[in-house]
């Protein structure tokens, strides 16, 4: 039994949290074996910190080619364990062969080493078509793996040497375990972006859903790595994070940051999130509409249906040993404040709507934004960041 199961956590995905940092005795040594080094991509540094510190857990490395074909095809590695997308390194250079002890630098550091186990040069439509639904390069995913990936994908063990510097600090799965209250349920909330009065209601709400223990607390855990080109970089949304924190100073509520690259996969990208959360010490996980999905660039379609992602997460908690949490349909009404859209509708109460685009327009007109909408210390970051 881990010390994290002992204090009363739920096991993380597979069994035990891996942890690949090399201790610094054996440092030199492990570099003295490098044959070659290679540049990570902003994504290809997040899933090696991922892979260090234990985020996808079980897996001791990038996965080898019949685990990555194994995930495409039915998400599940060859050992029948589940996983949402493959976790693999990418790379142009042919010279690469199995055997190689690969130095993995990032923006001058150097993350760890990657032996080369397994090399293949992918079917990406076969990949895309598997992961996300779609062979159209109109998918965000799709695009990256067609355009920024490297036609060469490599497996193997790592060896961790570093963490990238990051402006938002990543507190690994054993830190944040350490925070998490014993025998109690840990509902994690995903986002991408910056978090408003109604995220806010939905997932302090979400702590008296009938699933979840008196004492329960919720993690909030956004992604700070890459996302769509659109979205607020992640430095800003960090800010926005700590200054709500300050803010409500609700003791119910813990904060982390998770660096990982959002794929925008709907229901395979839950289903990994699930497994992510699980590994960082989280019991539920609250699941909305079109979570994770995305359009396309040309007729505006929703590549997946509303309840997909929720549909395909509900499917397979249970062999996770997770529950999941449904996202109410929050409105904001003049007569109650934050309703269900059915209380609402049900005794004709009036709602008051604010798009994403018409936030963005009142920000850079320098209009006041309504209180209901957004917090005012979100709003004053987002304001600097504009100007």
């Amino acid at each position: 039994m881990t010390a994290a199961e002992s204090a009363g956590l739920i096991a993380p995905h597979g069994g035990s949290l891996v942890n690949l940092a090399v201790p610094a005795a054996e440092r030199e040594s492990l570099l003295a074996g490098v044959s070659r080094r290679i540049e990570c991509s902003d994504r290809n540094a997040c899933d090696v910190e991922l892979l260090v510190v234990g985020g996808f857990s079980p897996l001791r490395g990038f996965m080898h080619q019949q685990d990555y074909e194994a995930v495409v095809a039915g998400h599940r590695t060859t050992s029948g364990l589940l996983f949402g997308l493959p976790i693999v390194f990418d790379t142009d250079d042919a010279s690469i062969a199995v055997g190689d002890q690969v130095l993995l630098t990032y923006r001058g550091q150097e993350l760890a080493v990657l032996t080369v186990e397994s090399r293949w040069e992918p079917d990406k439509a076969r990949e895309a078509q598997g992961c996300y639904g779609t062979t159209s390069i109109e998918h965000p995913a799709v695009k990256m793996i067609a355009t920024e990936r490297g036609r060469i994908y490599l497996g193997g063990s790592i060896q961790g040497l570093e963490l990238p510097s990051r402006v938002f600090p990543c507190k690994t799965p054993a830190e944040v375990r350490a925070t998490l209250p014993s025998g109690q349920s840990v509902v994690a909330f995903q986002c991408r972006n910056p978090i408003h009065r109604a995220h806010y209601e939905l997932f302090t709400r979400a702590l008296d859903a009938a699933n979840v223990s008196e004492q329960g607390v919720v993690l909030v855990h956004p992604t700070c790595g890459p996302t769509q080109d659109d979205d607020i970089a992640g430095e800003v949304r960090f800010q926005t994070y700590e200054r709500l924190a300050a803010e409500v100073n609700n003791a119910r509520i813990r904060w982390a940051y998770l660096p990982y690259s959002m794929h925008m996969a709907g229901p395979r990208e839950a289903l990994q999130h699930m497994i992510i959360r699980k590994n960082y010490g989280c019991t539920h996980f609250i699941i909305g509409r079109d979570m994770a999905g995305c359009k396309s660039s040309l007729s505006g379609e929703d590549f997946y249906g509303p309840y997909q992602a929720q549909d395909f997460a509900r499917d397979n908690a249970a062999e996770l040993g997770m529950e999941t949490v449904p996202s109410l349909n929050l409105v904001y009404t003049e007569e109650e404040g934050y309703v269900t859209a059915e209380h609402a509708e049900a005794r004709g109460l009036h709602i008051r709507k604010l798009s994403g685009t018409q936030f963005r327009q009142m920000l850079r007109g320098g209009e006041e934004i309504p209180e209901w909408f957004a917090f005012r210390s979100v709003v004053e970051v987002l304001r600097a960041a504009a100007g």
